[in-house]
């Protein structure tokens, strides 16, 4: 990576850390905030790619994990949560060979949140019943299963991996900060 771009990530990762911190969002009824904290994570796939991405989401979760009262867990949530959405967009570029200059579109970037989305949901429903709200209330798979419904998890990471991607392309191409991208 170019010095620039190892500048940009770090940036990125840090207003993550901002964005967690002052927790911008919605707590919603069943523990999941609907927030801003993975926007730079998506910006920095749309700046850097795919390498950008795994990098400011690794450091975002790593921060999340020191500064959050949901510690380690929550960290690891939002990152198995928003992986899809930022891998899609690669897969996406990857097999059809995309330049940022085709991520204008709306369609490739719908299309991309609507498997993205798909994947968020197959993930996040069992990852939440069999782990994560097991560790965090003590609850069995079968009672949490009774209290929270699968389709309030699949709702919720809805609107969430929605709202990152397309927060993050607004930003990206509609104040045009695609000139400080680094896409050969």
């Amino acid at each position: 990576m170019e010095t620039y771009e190892v500048a940009g990530c770090a940036g990125l990762a840090a207003i993550s850390a901002v964005f967690q911190i002052v927790h911008l969002g919605y707590p919603t009824p069943w523990g999941m905030w609907i927030d801003i904290v993975a926007i730079p994570w998506i910006l920095a796939f749309f700046f850097y790619r795919w390498r950008g991405a795994l990098i400011v989401s690794v450091l975002g979760a790593i921060i999340i994990t020191l500064v959050a009262p949901s510690t380690w867990l929550g960290a690891f949530m939002k990152w198995i949560a928003t992986l899809p959405m930022w891998l899609m967009l690669a897969i996406f570029q990857k097999v059809w060979r995309l330049r940022l200059e085709d991520f204008v579109r709306l369609r490739v970037v719908l299309l991309a949140i609507c498997l993205g989305v798909i994947i968020r949901g197959l993930v996040t429903v069992p990852v939440n019943y069999y782990f994560a709200i097991p560790i965090w209330t003590g609850w069995t798979p079968e009672k949490a299963m009774q209290f929270i419904p699968w389709h309030i998890i699949v709702g919720l990471n809805t609107i969430q991996g929605i709202l990152e991607v397309l927060v993050a392309w607004v930003l990206m191409f509609k104040f045009r900060l695609t000139r400080y991208a680094s896409w050969e």
